[in-house]
Order: structure tokens, then sequence, then C-alpha cells
């Protein structure tokens, strides 16, 4: 209970029977609103609705509108990659401009790193798995600014907020605006009105008194006319219903709701010292696993290291199939470890001798892995790069570091959640990379240096695989090949990609800034310069001709 800080006066008691007198409120003058040059817009009396919601400010208005405005240009009248990099740089740009409550982190400074890279191979060559990386950076950005860690999940759920958030927020606005022309009479407005009408009005004077500024201004006014009689030809309610759709999104962005569903992850409670009865389970199947590993180990260097490969050695079976089934076993023996130290095994006072049982599969996982690599690297070996072999590469990594990282998990006593949240992002990182990296060129510069050293065999992943337009830069040094049945199947392909960018880019009349990619125009300038060396491969038979040769001769070796 808690005690008077101050003396109380005693309470008269009270008069059951008689009536209570009739009071009159007391008369206050109005209050006066003194002259400002600012709109207010946040006139609700607080603490009515909306508590939790921070007034509304000029920079958010603004910010909402350049997101529609942004939005539409590059995405809904956007006809290229390069749209979608504006909307990387100049999305978050005003997000962080515009939105309600801040914080800063450092996750927002490697967010903002990861945008400005994304945005950076969409100018140059870009991808719809970049668009859909980047889209989902905007997302973890906008998270970013309320203090939260973008981890991959609370990402997603971010983004789905976004939806409520935008109603929730659209609702407020529509109170403060509804309690503004309630309680001030659209007076405020005026702040705004007549200065601009004064601007108008002077400015239009000043610009009728100088013949050169009346020229001036009409060419202008007549380029701004034409743009909108452009701008009106494309119009349609869908572009309406899309503005209505990137508002209500952008509010969620500015406005989310999410940070109060995400707490803080509490440390970790002592676990009772106490005998696990799981313990012997977990000890015989460790020691099951690491004799098995040992034997498969000893197998796979005996058979497939340190030797020649005979002629018909199925590599796909070894190199491709059996590559895929062992990472499977990796990814399976994270999972086991993960599963194993957790929960009551960790307070079991026999935890350590089950550590050591732990290291030792580990170790065994590693010369795993490196078997793994091998194998990969033995395809690779056999007929060149290709996309889906970096993926291959990318995804043991992947496995790799999350093993690495239930290995961490054991050792420092994290939680299952910790280690959950540091895979998806590891697989993301993997993801990104594969995604921000140029593939084909990379991939078709070991093949160019393969073949031009003298081993064919890498040309059948120029002639059955498509290739991206950088991809085709580091085709021409084949032109110079010793093989004629290559040189002229290159010849021809490249007399096809000369034909299909003239067709995109060279007979329209303009070029939208939004299909900018500035590896075809390095791409058109290289071609133009070799033009002398393929241009009889612009006859269609011909060219087809030298592609089925191409492709019959390569074909022996996929």
């Amino acid at each position: 209970m808690a005690e008077p800080s101050d003396p109380q006066q005693p309470i008269p008691p009270r008069d059951t029977h008689s009536k209570p007198e009739a009071s009159m409120p007391e008369w206050s003058p109005p209050k006066t609103r003194s002259p400002s040059m600012t709109v207010d817009i946040n006139l609700a009396e607080p603490g009515k609705t909306h508590r939790d919601q921070p007034p509304i400010q000029w920079h958010e208005l603004l910010a909402l509108l350049l997101l529609v405005v942004l939005s539409d240009l590059t995405i809904y009248r956007g006809e290229g990659f390069a749209g979608f990099a504006a909307l990387l740089v100049f999305g978050p740009t005003i997000i962080w401009m515009g939105v309600a409550r801040r914080s800063r982190t450092g996750a927002t400074m490697a967010v903002a790193t990861l945008l400005l890279l994304a945005a950076c191979k969409l100018l140059w060559c870009g991808s719809i798995l970049l668009v859909v990386c980047g889209v989902t950076l905007m997302f973890a950005f906008a998270m970013s600014l309320t203090g939260q860690i973008p981890y991959v999940l609370e990402t997603f759920l971010f983004a789905a907020q976004t939806f409520t958030a935008g109603a929730r927020g659209l609702n407020f606005y529509g109170d403060r605006f509804r309690d503004r022309s309630d309680t001030t009479r659209g007076t405020p407005w005026l702040n705004v009105i007549l200065p601009l009408a004064a601007l108008l009005i002077f400015g239009s004077i000043f610009i009728l008194a100088n013949p050169d500024l009346v020229t001036a201004f009409s060419k202008q006014l007549e380029s701004f006319l034409t743009s909108m009689s452009t701008w009106l030809r494309g119009f349609s309610m869908w572009e309406v219903a899309f503005w209505c759709v990137s508002l209500w999104i952008s509010m969620g962005l500015l406005r989310p709701i999410f940070p109060s569903l995400i707490s803080k992850t509490s440390p970790d409670e002592a676990l009772p010292i106490a005998e696990s009865p799981l313990y012997a389970p977990f000890r015989n199947t460790l020691l099951t696993v690491i004799g098995l590993f040992a034997v498969y180990l000893a197998f796979e260097f005996r058979t497939l290291w340190f030797r020649e490969f005979p002629k018909g050695f199925y590599y796909s079976g070894y190199a491709h199939e059996g590559a895929a089934w062992l990472t499977l076993a990796l990814a399976l023996a994270t999972v086991m470890l993960s599963l194993i130290f957790r929960g009551r095994t960790l307070g079991d006072p026999r935890l350590a001798s089950l550590k050591k049982l732990a290291w030792a599969w580990s170790l065994e996982n590693a010369l795993l892995a490196i078997t793994v690599y091998h194998r990969l690297l033995i395809y690779i070996g056999f007929n060149g790069m290709t996309r889906m072999r970096v993926v291959g590469l990318l995804g043991i990594t992947c496995v790799v570091v999350g093993f690495a990282l239930v290995i961490w998990k054991i050792k420092f006593h994290k939680r299952f959640l910790w280690l959950i949240r540091r895979q998806l992002w590891t697989v993301a990182a993997a993801v990104f990379v594969y995604a921000i990296l140029p593939v084909d060129m990379l991939v078709h510069s070991y093949n160019v240096r393969r073949i031009l050293a003298g081993d064919p065999a890498p040309a059948v992943q120029i002639s059955v695989h498509p290739i991206t337009n950088d991809g085709y830069l580091l085709l021409t040094p084949l032109l110079e090949s010793d093989n004629e049945i290559i040189r002229d199947g290159v010849r021809a392909m490249l007399a096809a990609k000369t034909e299909t960018l003239e067709e995109t880019y060279v007979r329209k009349n303009s070029l939208d800034w939004t299909e900018i990619q500035y590896c075809n125009h390095i791409l058109w300038e290289n071609l133009a310069s070799t033009e002398f060396e393929f241009e009889q491969f612009y006859n269609s038979s011909e060219r087809k001709a030298a592609l089925e040769r191409f492709h019959e001769y390569s074909h022996q070796w996929y």
C-alpha cells in the first residue's frame, strides 16, 4: 500500500437527501492562433486515437509522392533493367528521407551497399533473379531503419506486413485530415495558397516584360506539353490502380508496425546439470557415422583420386549426380549435429565426451567436402564450365559454411534460432552472389582459354547453352581459333547476335532510358570492329549450316 505524501484534509459527510446543485460551465476566451508559414497537419487531439503513430511531417508526404512517381516511371512505364537500377538507388534514399521513425544501425549501411552493387549489375547486364534480390533488399533496408536486424524470415514477414501497415497508415492520414477539416475550416492552407498565387502572378509579369524570357519559356512549355501528350497517350485506369497499390505499400514501408512483433532474443538460460536419457543413443549414432564415413572416405580416395579416367568414363554419374548426393550427405550431417547438441544434452555432465566425437566427425565431413569439390572439378576438367556448375560450387560452399556454423554453435552454446538465422543468411548470400556475378563472363572466359590452348571439349558449352550478352564479349578471341568448325560456329553466332542487336538497339527510333544495358553498348562496338570477320554469315543458309556443324561436332563431349 502506498504511503500518503501530503496531509489529507477531512472529507465532509455526503448528504444523500440533497439534490446536486446545477453548475454552469465556466467561460474561457477562445485561444488565438499565431500566424505561421508552416502547415500543421497533425491537428487531432493527442491521446484519443493512433497513440503510437508519430505526427505527419512534410518530408513524409513528399516521400510518398516521390515513391509513387518513381514506381510509375521505373516499373509500370519502365521497359528494362535500368529502371529497376534507378529504383534500387533512389527508392531506399526516399524511404530514408521519409520514414516516420528512423534508427541507424550497421545493418542499414550493409544493405545499402548491397543495393548499390545490385544497381550497378542491373545497369551492366540485368536479370530477373537480380531484380527479385534487389526488391527483397529494399524491404530489408526499410526494416533496418526500424532498428531491427534483417534476418531472412523476418524480412519476408516485414514485406508481408506492409499491406496491413499501409491500411493502418492511410486510416491514420484520413483521421488527421478529417480532424483538420473539422477544426481549422481550411484557413491554414492560405499559408501556402497565397504565396503561390503571388509567385505565379508576379513571375508571369516579369517573364512577359522580357521577350527573351518569353521565347525560352514558350519552348520549355511546348516541350512540357509534348511530354504530357506522350504520357497521356499511354495512360490507362490500370495505371491509377498501380498508383494506389504503390501508395499503399509505400505507406507500409514508411510507417511499419513490424517492430512490435519481434522481441529481442532473450539470453540463454543456464541448463540444469543432469544426465540426458538421449546421451547413449546420440553417442552410439556418432560412433556409427564416424566409422561409416571413414570407410567411405577410404573408398573415395582410392577410386577417384590420383588416377587417369578411361575413355567412356561416366562423368555425369560420378561428378554430377554423385556430387549432389554427397552434398546431401553433408547437409544431413549438419542437421544431425544441430539436433544432437541442443536441449537437455547441453546440460549433461558427459557433454565433453560427446563433443570429442563431434569434432572427429566434423573432420571427416571436412574431408567429404573436399571430395565433393574434387568431383565437381573432375566434371569441369572434362568439358568446361557452365552456369549450373557455378551453382554447384556455391551450393557446396553453402553447406560447408552451414556446417561450420553448427560447429560454432556447439562450441559456444548458441541457440537453435541463432543457427537457423545465420544458415538462411548463408543461402541468401549465395543467391545474391550468383545474381551479382557476371557468371557467363566467368564461365566462357575459362572455356575460351581451354579451347585456345588446344582442348576443344568446352566448345559444347558454347554450342548448347544460352549465353548472355556480356558472355558474348568473351567469344571474339575464338575468331582466331585453329579449329575451323569452332571458328565458323562462333562466327555464325556473332553474326546472329549482331542482327539481333541491330534490330533491338539501332533500328528503334529512340531507346527508353530504362532499357539501357552498358554491356550491350560495349558488345555492339566490339562486333562493329570485327564485323569483317563474320559478315559472310549474314546469309541465313550459310549461318544455319555452320551452326549445325558446330553443334554436331561439339556434341561428342556432351
